[in-house]
């Protein structure tokens, strides 16, 4: 009912903020990119994104920034060229395509890394896996097919000379229904 009046003086504006709350003054230096607004600590531009252990996420998952599974995932998980690391907490039941992909939890399905597949000792995969490299720790449990080394080209050498093939055969006037054949 009754306040105390505060004296204005002409010219001075008003602070948006009361007086005794503190303004958070960002670490990094200006040119740098800022961090997520409510943010305690900067972030990289090179952080990973993370599914957390209390998410659960079915779905079909695409992106280029490297991910980190720790929670569960069902559908399918699409990263490109980067990374893919499924944590010590983490179920995976989907496809996973990526440059890299590291497995810490388990994981179920189709498994294509690029360049490279790691399993560590407390990883469990079970499907497919097709990689260039692959690195296996001891205690680490792996069931199912396996693709390994550099013959991952092979298909379309092979198909590149079949088109030749079919090419060729069609200039000559015969139909030979061999040279239709898939390549596997």
């Amino acid at each position: 009912m009754w306040r105390k009046e505060e004296t204005k003086f002409p010219g001075v504006a008003e602070p948006a903020m009361p007086p005794n709350t503190a303004i958070p003054q960002p670490s990094t230096p200006s040119n740098a990119p800022a961090a997520a607004v409510g943010s305690a600590l900067p972030v990289s531009p090179r952080a990973a994104a993370c599914i957390t252990q209390g998410i659960r996420i079915k779905g079909e998952i695409t992106g280029k920034e490297d991910l980190f599974v720790d929670g569960t995932l069902e559908g399918k998980l699409d990263l490109g060229n980067a990374s893919c690391t499924v944590g010590p907490n983490g179920k995976v039941k989907a496809d996973i395509s990526a440059r890299e992909v590291v497995v810490r939890g388990h994981v179920e399905g189709k498994v294509d890394g690029i360049e490279r597949v790691q399993l560590w000792n407390t990883g469990r995969l079970s499907g497919e896996v097709r990689t260039e490299r692959l690195a296996i720790e001891d205690g680490a449990v792996l069931r199912g097919k396996v693709e390994a080394g550099k013959p991952r080209g092979r298909g379309t050498d092979n198909s590149t000379n079949n088109t030749a093939a079919k090419t060729e055969k069609s200039k000559s006037g015969t139909a030979d229904t061999t040279s239709r054949a898939a390549v596997i």
